[in-house]
This record gives structure tokens, sequence and C-alpha cells, in this order.
């Protein structure tokens, strides 16, 4: 028996030592030398206590190369998933449960976009060089390093990324801005079904084109379609781009008499976290950035001359359009006055463990046909998707290599104008003092009275375009009177541009506080504007209730009631307000609306940003025909929905958290970081983070935002990277990221920012020479390769 337990124990030794030689194996480096083909001189790179390369090379080509290098070492598994997703090649590693986004994105085009994009770049203009030198440190890490153990788990065999797959991922990036796919099936579903007096909670002007004739198959589809366009992303465990902060403070309003720029994009959270950082320099270029996957040039940016965030313009640039079919040939349909042969393609998918999947794409002079996306599409209407992403010239590489450079105010106005798609508020400035915010876009010329926000009819001349706008034309603010731009995806107040915009509740929550007289902003106070979580939403809602609310209640309500009377709107960990007020706002959602729209629009709705402005509407309208419910013979009125909705909230509640006494926010509404393999256990215990109680809430200025639905609450997207810039001295700057630099399992820094980020703090982005020197934890030297 001794000698048994002896070998035993023996043997797991061994297993563990394999265990830990395998696992150390897959660690990044960031100290020694290494030989790297294509470099022209040595490269130094030095990590500091975060993680962050600073990255000094003699030429820009060694710049990017290195850049490639040590970008891959960290995220090599992001860029294969994201290369996956765009490219619609999931279900070859996950099976037949990722088929339905393979399919959704082949019918995108995202990728035959991509290879056409490339096919007519100048590949020798300085973007495109930059972007192969990276490509080329990406693919020699990739083939001179270890693979990364999801590589090991999912069977992978590495394959070369290509110029092609950095492009494909651009367009997924504009994909996940794109609105229109969940909300115009919705609204046109309203329109038509409902009428004109459902709609109005909806939409301030209800003039709108007659409905369309479509069928219950058609119906059905564009159900399915909206669903599957928002589970598409979710699904894949996958960064999906959400909303976001920026502001820039003239120094007339700040403590340093310099501009500051604060900005925190807000996008769905995921391990490893979206942002990869890397301080950059040479002859050539000096900038501390925040880079995606597969992307040489940064979207977010500093350096001591100028400093940039962006935020999603939220402009309506891609239209569902309903196609008029040929009766005697299902392969035409009505385009400018006579019949036109569709495009017609066919793409192979393949699936794990299963057949091949084949697919017939066709395109109508409109563009895509995305009833291919539907797994069984029951209607007979073609639905083409018309997307300025894919029909406008589009030099996204030159925007940001532009933008990355951009240390005077023509230059980066010129840098925004490139931007065609997704449609970016770039807010800028320099230490020379100007601040600017643009709305980079493309903007499309549609016919004298089509609304965008339904789907358009082909027939009826509809899904014209004449052109885009020019640039000058798009609204846009250059250092205003006020002294501050700022921006958090509200709608443009000047300029009238149809989009999915958010609440102006977060715009007017940051305005009130940066319009205060007298304040000097400095990093600072510029934390707490970052951090508040409060919303006057809450407030605007409230306001038609508690009449009712204090009439009905009983006498053990009565407390919260009054709670919810005298609350600011804070989301707070410890506060019970919040919990009951979204508990609330869900209820009154489902009491009012599920029974007209049924559960797969009323799904869809509540994931999208027009349900957020029509309830204010609704709840102060008391003859809106969506009072009245369905289900019943009666007619119910406002007071009897309410106090329905009140009771169910609080018996979901106290099922849900228990005593009343114990309900906190940081409860109910927590935060974790999911992995793509983290769907399941174990490897959800291996490679996801958290969850964590988390502040903040859905359209407050901490964005940590949650699903409109019942406790308890997972956040769902937030602010991706918090950055506050001095250009007195950026090299003062501050940030923090939600999760950890890399994206290696059992890394030290794969999750070492979790907890600074939700406790509210900061660490410093160090770009001086002396702050490198002195933060510096590794130095990796890439040097040349041997003649």
């Amino acid at each position: 028996m001794k000698r048994l337990l002896l070998s035993a124990l023996l043997l797991l030794v061994a297993l563990l030592g394999l265990a830990a030689y395998y696992l150390a194996d897959k660690q990044p480096l960031r100290d020694g030398r290494l030989r790297m083909p294509g470099l022209q001189a040595t490269v130094e790179v030095r990590y500091d206590e975060r993680g962050v390369p600073h990255i000094r090379a003699q030429n820009d080509a060694d710049l990017y190369r290195a850049l490639g290098f040590v970008h891959a070492q960290d995220r090599l598994f992001q860029m294969e998933m994201l290369r996956r997703l765009a490219n619609g090649e999931l279900a070859e590693v996950f099976g037949a449960a990722l088929l339905d986004t393979d399919r959704l994105f082949r019918t995108l085009r995202l990728r035959q976009h991509a290879r056409q994009y490339v096919a007519r770049s100048d590949q020798q203009s300085p973007a495109f060089l930059a972007l192969q030198a990276y490509l080329e440190g990406v693919n020699h890490y990739q083939a001179s390093r270890p693979a990364p153990l999801e590589f090991d788990l999912l069977g992978l065999e590495p394959r070369p990324f290509s110029a092609e797959d950095s492009l494909a991922i651009a367009g997924y990036m504009a994909y996940s801005f794109a609105a229109a796919l969940r909300s115009e099936p919705l609204l046109t579903h309203i329109r038509d079904q409902l009428g004109a007096a459902y709609l109005a909670p909806f939409m301030e002007n209800t003039a709108s084109s007659a409905a369309l004739p479509l069928t219950e198959g058609d119906w059905h589809d564009l159900q399915q379609l909206a669903s599957l366009s928002l589970n598409s992303l979710a699904q894949s465990g996958l960064p999906q781009f959400e909303g976001s902060n920026a502001w820039a403070i003239a120094g007339t309003h700040t403590a340093s008499g310099k501009p500051l720029l604060a900005g925190d994009p807000h996008i769905r959270f995921a391990a490893p976290a979206v942002w990869y950082e890397a301080h950059l320099s040479s002859p050539g270029l000096e900038l501390y950035g925040h880079f995606q996957a597969l992307n040489p040039h940064a979207l977010l940016g500093f350096n001591q001359r100028f400093a940039w965030s962006i935020t999603m313009f939220q402009n309506d640039d891609l239209d569902l359009i309903a196609e008029r079919r040929n009766p005697d040939n299902p392969l035409q349909v009505w385009h400018a006055g006579r019949w036109v042969d569709l495009q017609v393609e066919q793409e192979t998918i393949l699936v794990k463990d299963a057949a091949p999947h084949r697919l017939t794409l066709y395109r109508s002079p409109n563009g895509p046909l995305i009833n291919a996306a539907l797994p069984n599409p029951q209607g007979d209407t073609p639905l083409a998707m018309w997307w300025a992403f894919l029909e406008s010239d589009n030099p996204l590489l030159d925007a940001f290599y532009q933008l990355n450079r951009a240390d005077s105010l023509p230059r980066a106005e010129a840098a925004a104008a490139l931007i065609g798609a997704p449609g970016l508020n770039l807010v800028w400035a320099s230490a020379d003092g100007d601040i600017a915010w643009w709305a980079a876009a493309h903007l499309p010329r549609r016919p004298a009275g089509v609304d965008p926000a339904f789907i358009l009819d082909a027939s009826r001349g509809e899904a014209r375009k004449d052109g885009f706008l020019p640039f000058s034309a798009n609204p846009q603010e250059v250092n205003p009177p006020r002294g501050y731009v700022l921006s958090a995806n509200q709608a443009p107040q000047d300029v009238a541009v149809p989009g999915y915009y958010n609440l102006a509740d977060r715009a007017a929550q940051l305005d009130r506080q940066l319009r205060q007289p007298g304040v000097r902003w400095d990093l600072q106070n510029s934390q707490a504007l970052q951090l508040d979580s409060a919303s006057g939403y809450p407030q605007r809602v409230l306001a038609s209730l508690l009449d009712t609310l204090r009439a009905t209640a009983s006498a053990d309500e009565q407390a919260l009631v009054e709670e919810l009377a005298r609350w600011d709107g804070s989301h707070t960990l410890d506060s019970r307000a919040a919990v009951l007020f979204n508990q609330l706002l869900y209820q009154l959602t489902r009491e009012i609306l599920h029974d007209e729209l049924g559960d797969a629009f009323f799904d869809n709705l509540l994931q999208t940003r027009v349900i957020d402005s029509a309830l204010p509407r609704l709840l102060a309208d008391p003859l809106s025909p969506w009072w009245d419910r369905r289900d019943t013979a009666s007619r119910e009125t406002p007071p009897e929905i309410i106090v329905r909705a009140w009771r169910a909230s609080l018996a979901h509640l106290d099922a849900q958290l228990g005593p009343r006494s114990d309900w906190q926010w940081g409860q109910a509404h927590r935060l974790s970081h999911p992995h793509p393999l983290g769907v399941k256990a174990p490897l959800s215990w291996l490679f996801n983070v958290g969850p964590f109680p988390a502040p903040g809430g859905h359209e407050t200025p901490n964005n940590l935002s949650h699903k409109l639905g019942p406790a308890p609450w997972p956040v769902v997207y937030g602010p991706s990277t918090r950055r506050l810039i001095d250009l007195a001295d950026s090299h003062t700057a501050l940030g923090i990221n939600p999760l950890g630099q890399t994206g290696v399992r059992f890394d030290r820094h794969y999750r070492d920012q979790a907890s600074d980020y939700l406790e509210g703090r900061y660490q410093p982005m160090h770009s001086s020479p002396q702050a490198i020197r002195q933060h510096s934890r590794g130095l990796l030297l890439l040097e040349p390769a041997a003649p």
C-alpha cells in the first residue's frame, strides 16, 4: 500500500511538473533577446508594471513589426477569434451552435468586401506598409512561438494573418455599431401591424410611408432577423461596440491652462478586454495608443502635442429594403423601371463534427439579400441591406494612420473627413489650445420624405441614394465659446441626422457638471465625472408614477415609495432604490407592451435604444392604447397597470433577493468578463473572470449597463477603458483597463486591473523616458535575424 501511495504521489508530482512546464512555455516573453526576420536594427521593448510594452525603434517599419510581435504574444487567440467571427468561420471550431452567426457574417459580405478593399488599395502607401510590417510581426510570433492554450484545447492549426483579415475585422466593428437590423423590423411591425397610435411613443413624428405588403412569413423572418442580429455577437463571447463618453475642455476652464481630454468608449465586456495598450517611439512617431486586434493604427491615443478619443455617432447608415420580386422569375427584382438579375454566389461553411453547410448568397442593386442569414426563412419578400460601410469609399487605414500623427487642427480635421463608416464622434485636443468635435461619417442623401427608421420599399423608390453629403455638412464644433465639447451618443442639436441615438440624460448629466461656473478641471475632479453613477432618467420616469404609488401602496410599502421619491438616481453599490426602480421599469414595460408584441419582438425591444426614449412618453400619455391589455375583456387604466407592475416587482425581488432590508444594487448588479471558451464549466472556471458587484447602470456616466429585464442584472457593457490626459503635461496621463493587458491565462496581467477598475482607481500611462525606465519590469530586445 505504501509503495502504491508513493507511486501515485510521484506520478501526481510528475504530472503537475509537466503541466507547469507546459503552461510556462505559453507565457509572454518580457525579458531577453530574440531574433526576428525583417528587422533593420534592434528594437527595444520595455514592459511596465501593468504589462504595457514601450517600443523604441530606429524606423517605422521595425516599430510596427515589433508591435505586431508583442501584440500577438499577448492577444493571439483574440485575433484568431475576431478573424473567424468576421469571416464567418466560427462553426469550424465550435460546431453547429455557431452556424447561425457564421451564416449572418457570410451574408454581410465582410470578407468579400475586405478582399476588394485590399485589391484597390495603394499598397505602397504609408498606412498599408505599416499594416504589412505589423502583420509580419504577428505572423512571425505565431510561426516561432508556442501556440496559446486555447489553440491546443480547440485543436486549431495556426495559419498566417492577412490584410484581408484586418479589414474584415474592421467590418465587424462597423456592424456592431449598426442598430438598424435590430430596430427597423420592430418599428415597421408596430407601424404596419398595430398602427400610428401605437407608434406615437416611439417616434416624435409618426408621419411615415404606407405599410409594406408583407406576409405572415415575412414578419416571422423579420422577427428572426432582429433576434439573430442581437444574439450573434453575444454568443461568440467577443466584444461589441455600444456607446461612449468623451469630452475636451479648453485651457480657460482647466487648472493647468491647457486643454484636458477625457474618454471612455463603452464596449461589451469580454476576456481578454478589447484594448491593447502600447507606447510607440521612433524618429517618425511618438504615441501612446490603444489598439484593436490586427490593427497597427491606434483608435485612441495621445502624446505631448495632442490627444483624441472616439464615441459612436450612431447615425443610421444601414437600410433594410423590401424588394419586389418578379413573379415569373424569382432571380429578378424590380429596379430603376425594369427587372434586373440578382447576383448569385455559393459559399461553404465548415462545421465541426458535421457536414459542411452550403449557403447561397444573393445581391440586388441595393445590396446583399439578408434572407440568406436566416436558418429557415418563411417569407416571400427579398430583403436587401444597403450599408454605407459596403457602399462608400471608406479609407479607414489611412484615416487612423493620419490621426495617429494629427498634431494640428487641420491635420485632425483632414483625418476625420476620411472616416465613412462606422460613424464616429471624434473628440480632439491639442497642446496649442484647440479643442474640437467632428461627427465623422459619410451621410447618405436619401429621397425627401423617406424615414430610414423603417424598412424601405424599393418599388416606391424609397431605397434610392443620391450620393453622400460633403464632410462640411456633418455636425461639428471647433473651439466653442462655452469652453468644452462633449459627446455621449446623444443626437446632434443643430443638424438633423437620422440615427439611433442614446438618451440625452447621460450627456445632460455630464453637461450639468462641465458648465458649472468657476470650476477648474484637472485629473482629480475629472475622475469623479467619469465615475458618476447618477442619471436624471429615473426622476423623469417616476414623475408619472409616484402619485399612483403613494395612493395605492400598503403601509409597509410607503417607505419604499418615499425612498424612490427622494432618490437622486445614483446607482451606488448600497442603493436599494436602484434595485427597486430597475425592476419596476422592466415590469412596467412588460405589463404595457408584451401582450401586443409577443415574445420575439418584445425581447428585441428590450435590447434596443428606442425603448429608453419611448417609456417616459408612454407613461406620460394616459390615453395611449398600449395601456389596455389584449388578454382581458375590460379596458385597463394606467393606475391599474402601474399597481400591477409594482406588486409584481416586489414579489420578484422578494423571491430573488430575500429580505427587503438586504436589497442592494451591488447584490443584484454584477460584472463578469466572459471568454469565448467560457460558455460551460469547467472552462468557465478557468477563463472567465467574475462576477463582481458593480456600481453604475444603464445610461449613467459610469455606464456599466445591463439589459432591461428582471433582477438580477448581469452587466453587459461599459467603459472599456477610462483615460484622462492633461495637455499641459501628457506624461501625467491616467488610465485603466477593465481586466488586464494580456489574454494569456496564468499570466500575472490577465486580470490584475479588475479590482482597480471597479473601485474607480486609475493607473499612470507612462510615456516619458524617465518614467518608463523607472517602472520597467522587463526588457525584451528584438534583433535582426543573422545574415
